[in-house]
């Protein structure tokens, strides 16, 4: 073994944390082809199309040149008075996780995904964009006080959180399993088809919950178990992934799906819905009550309907996960 790299810690753990619900680490982050439907058992198919991994260049520089949008006059009359007011929409973003918000070259301009979510959304209700980057732990009580009017970064709804926030969803939230370009395997659809690989996955993280729930199924069948692997940096996982040493990794697909289209070293061969078996969903939270929800709705579908969205998502490899109609307050994880 690679001296350079930790070893895979083999062991499982004695207990589970639960859903983990996207936060910035990147394997501890949660996020179709046809995403007007639920797969069947929660498996969500893979596009032909999107496993390829040409190896392609994002622009990371503050110079970002960001897709536009015009005005939709039914979203702009959703807007409550207190958002409008000052002509500005505050979104808050975790900028720790490419390609959802990261930092720029200058280490100072948010970029990403989510970012360009908040600066097109912010268009389609006549709004200017004050995109405020804040920690994962801060974003709640932001929220809630008032001091950001939404949060774009990755955020599962859940039963938990509609108690406190209201949503308008934007991506589905996918995993998905990885494995080197050149390697053998061609899809993961369902248990039996992980039997005697090597894994790598997150501890204590939702994807682990799954494998777990997939490697008891395939023993009591009288399959391979799975070999789990941890690891606890991306680069030492990429490493065993390349190496040989690991046949597939399992984690959020857009920070799967990036990696992909950056280096051309992995492919998608399989997607699970992140709250398999249930689907997950990604989306714009906002004040409890405050009405602002239903504005962030019909905006983000003023989006989709005119290209933005698609533009979007496309430019950071993400169309997987791609909607095809904002939800307000859709079926959240718990229930």
């Amino acid at each position: 073994m690679n001296s350079t790299a930790p070893s895979p810690r083999r062991s499982r753990p004695h207990a589970l944390l639960g859903v983990t619900l996207l936060g910035p680490a990147l394997l501890g982050l949660a996020g179709c082809a046809d995403p007007g439907s639920a797969a069947v058992d929660g498996l969500t198919p893979v596009d032909a199309a999107s496993t390829a991994s040409p190896a392609a260049e994002f622009n990371l520089s503050p110079e970002q040149d960001r897709f536009t949008s015009d005005a939709s006059a039914d979203a702009q009359a959703l807007v409550p008075e207190e958002v409008s007011a000052d002509g500005k929409l505050s979104v808050a973003v975790s900028p720790f996780a490419a390609p959802l918000a990261l930092y720029a070259t200058d280490n100072t301009t948010a970029i990403g995904n989510e970012v360009d979510i908040a600066y097109a959304l912010a268009e389609s209700l006549g709004l200017e964009a004050e995109v405020i980057p804040v920690t994962w732990a801060d974003w709640p009580l932001g929220v809630e006080s008032g001091k950001y009017e939404a949060v774009i970064s990755n955020v599962t709804v859940t039963e938990e959180r509609k108690q406190k926030f209201d949503f308008a969803s934007y991506r589905n939230d996918l995993l998905g399993f990885y494995a080197p370009s050149d390697a053998p395997i061609s899809e993961i659809k369902e248990a039996k088809d992980i039997a005697g690989l090597r894994v790598i996955v997150g501890s204590g993280t939702n994807q682990e919950k799954i494998l777990l729930e997939w490697d008891a199924e395939n023993t009591k069948n009288g399959l391979e178990p799975v070999e789990f692997q941890y690891y606890d940096d991306d680069s030492a996982s990429s490493l065993a992934l390349q190496s040989g040493r690991a046949d597939v990794s399992f984690g959020p697909n857009a920070t799967g799906a990036y990696k992909a289209r950056a280096d051309g070293e992995t492919t998608l061969v399989g997607l699970v819905d992140g709250g398999w078996p249930k689907k997950a969903n990604i989306a714009v939270a906002t004040q409890k009550g405050n009405g602002f929800a239903a504005a962030a709705q019909a905006g983000l579908n003023h989006l989709i309907d005119n290209g933005t969205y698609g533009k979007i998502l496309d430019r950071w490899g993400l169309t997987t996960e791609a909607i095809e109609k904002s939800e307000l307050n859709p079926p959240g994880l718990g229930s």
